[in-house]
């Protein structure tokens, strides 16, 4: 290591841990010695399409974003399959559960999120499994090659792409969901009906508005069992819930945690020489799971390391969309008018697989979902993070931009992938 180079510990070689590295490398080439602590075997890949290849569509080594000559090309010393165990903040140094100790001048915790497990009887048998990682994926490719029947616990967005990936690898997938509609953060109910009402059709078959009590089995997970007493016949289970944010390392080391680990603008936690980016991080009360505000976090962070003036982080209005099999929904903002004072546009044509409806708030457009016909979404998520009067196309607004006399304009930003604005439930 250079004398003159400060050292940068990473916790975390997921995707916005490494985000932040690059623009870190491209802001301040030379700054750093800079070495990454992962609790995966693996260099960094796209979270996000692993449901991809679940599904057949990308293998493995296709998502990879990072590959190992990548680190070693630009000088990254990457610490693959060891996750750090301790922080002393006073000594500023790390320590990894093989005890390999890592000094640093600063350092970004980049810890992610968490699976959610409901304290529920059989979570340990074998064939139970969440669908975050490789090793998640793994289970339910082995369990989809050996057995026939699945069941996902979550009909969120994560949980529909895994039980469609499944059913792709010809298990008989069913979904067990405590709420009565999919998707109830990112659809109303007139959309989240059809959405099931098309799955069905697809062949997954969904218990809604259902409590899971226990999941059983002798060797290996058998089924599941309904609060009602139903059962479910089940190889595999899959949880899919939501997370939380993991901040067990914060919370050792001393700094303020809430919800998440608390950050500024320029993702500074409560010691001046830490840091906090993604799903872990806490910014002004909020945490996010989405990709645009967490690769505006690792700008704001890139920022701050390469000696650059904080500007103020704003996240992006967030918004959701899902593809499975010729369903396309898509939400921005509001689902619902908050009151009388907001104004509701419906479009609904069940039989011809459309529905459409705008929540408008003093004259701006504040919410958007989209079932079917999800092409204007962009434009909508534009309106909105601009705040654009559009009390003078209000007649035209709900037949999209080309009807309404828009010019064109890029496109919002989104993270990489078709699958680039995923919703990760917290909890």
């Amino acid at each position: 290591m250079a004398d003159n180079k400060r050292r940068l510990v990473v916790v975390g070689n997921g995707m916005i841990g490494m985000r932040t590295v690059e623009e870190l490398l491209r802001r301040a080439p030379g700054r750093y010695a800079i070495t990454v602590f992962g609790a995966e075997p693996h260099p960094n890949y796209n979270r996000i399409l692993l449901s991809s290849v679940l599904a057949g569509e990308k293998t493995l080594d296709e998502i990879v974003s990072h590959p190992l000559a990548w680190y070693a090309e630009r000088g990254v010393t990457l610490v693959k399959g060891d996750p750090v165990a301790t922080i002393d903040p006073a000594a500023r140094t790390v320590t990894s559960a093989a005890g390999r100790h890592a000094p640093y001048d600063r350092l970004i915790l980049a810890t992610g999120s968490k699976p959610l497990a409901p304290p529920l009887p059989g979570l340990n048998l074998p064939g139970v499994c969440t669908f975050r990682d490789i090793a998640d994926l793994g289970t339910m490719t082995e369990g989809a090659r050996k057995h026939k029947r699945a069941v996902v616990i979550g009909g969120g967005l994560l949980g529909l792409e895994a039980a469609w990936g499944l059913q792709r690898r010809g298990m008989a997938v069913s979904v067990i969901h405590l709420m009565r509609t999919l998707m109830e953060r990112q659809l109303d109910e007139a959309a989240g009906l059809m959405l099931q009402r098309d799955l069905d059709r697809r062949g997954l078959a969904f218990f809604t508005n259902s409590q899971t009590e226990e999941i059983f089995g002798a060797e290996r997970v058998e089924g599941v069992r309904l609060a009602d007493g139903r059962e479910i016949p089940a190889d595999l289970v899959v949880l899919a819930i939501g997370v939380r944010p993991n901040i067990d390392l914060a919370r050792q080391a001393g700094l303020e945690v809430n919800r998440g680990i608390a950050v500024d603008d320029a993702m500074r936690t409560s010691d001046e020489n830490i840091a906090a980016v993604g799903e872990c991080a806490e910014h002004r009360g909020q945490v996010f799971g989405l990709v645009a505000p967490l690769w505006r976090q690792a700008e704001a962070c890139a920022a701050w390391l390469a000696g650059e003036p904080a500007g103020a982080y704003a996240p992006p209005a967030l918004f959701t969309s899902l593809k499975i099999t010729g369903v396309d929904v898509f939400s921005a903002g509001a689902l619902a008018a908050a009151d009388e004072a907001d104004d509701e546009i419906t479009l609904n044509d069940p039989r011809g697989g459309a529905y459409k409806k705008l929540v408008l708030r003093a004259g701006k457009l504040v919410g958007a979902v989209l079932y079917g016909d999800v092409a204007d979404g962009p434009w909508y998520v534009e309106l909105m993070r601009e705040g654009r009067d559009v009390e003078p196309i209000r007649d035209r607004l709900m037949f999209g931009r080309a009807y309404a006399g828009v010019r064109e304009a890029p496109s919002p930003e989104a993270g990489p992938g078709p699958h680039a604005e995923p919703y990760v439930e917290a909890a």
